[in-house]
């Protein structure tokens, strides 16, 4: 084998590796994110509607919104996502938004309505920022 194959070989390889690592859009049966609290009614912190159906939404609803790979070019909109809390509790949410990972979010974020918080028996004075796992359902 020449050096140039070679090469071209070991480059290919880490495109593959990073292409599965960095873009790869398939979720694990259990996946550890942080969970961060949103607001998805008009005029709240969450920005504009939701990407999935253009609306906005109530707090009061389970809903919450993925990282961009993740939220996987919207194959989730609509669907539930199971969120399970370290003290074992756990609620099933509905997939309405990106958090848009190339805007600044982190690749490991599912953020989340009131609902959910409470759902999962967080006191409000703790919402913000919780290590959860998350899985389709």
């Amino acid at each position: 084998m020449t050096p140039f194959i070679s090469l071209l070989l070991s480059f290919m390889i880490i495109l593959v590796i990073l292409d599965l690592h960095v873009f790869g859009i398939e979720a694990k049966p259990s996946n550890k994110a942080m969970l961060t609290i949103n607001g998805f009614q008009k005029g709240e912190s969450g920005g504009g509607a939701s990407k999935c159906d253009g609306k906005f939404h109530s707090d009061k609803s389970k809903i919450v919104a993925l990282s961009t790979r993740w939220y996987n070019g919207g194959s989730r909109c609509h669907h539930l996502i199971k969120i399970t809390a370290k003290n074992g509790r756990s609620v099933e949410a509905m997939v309405v938004d990106e958090c848009d990972s190339h805007r600044g979010c982190a690749k490991n974020i599912v953020d989340a309505s009131e609902a959910v918080w409470k759902g999962l028996g967080v006191k409000k004075h703790d919402w913000g920022l919780m290590e959860v796992t998350w899985s389709d359902v």
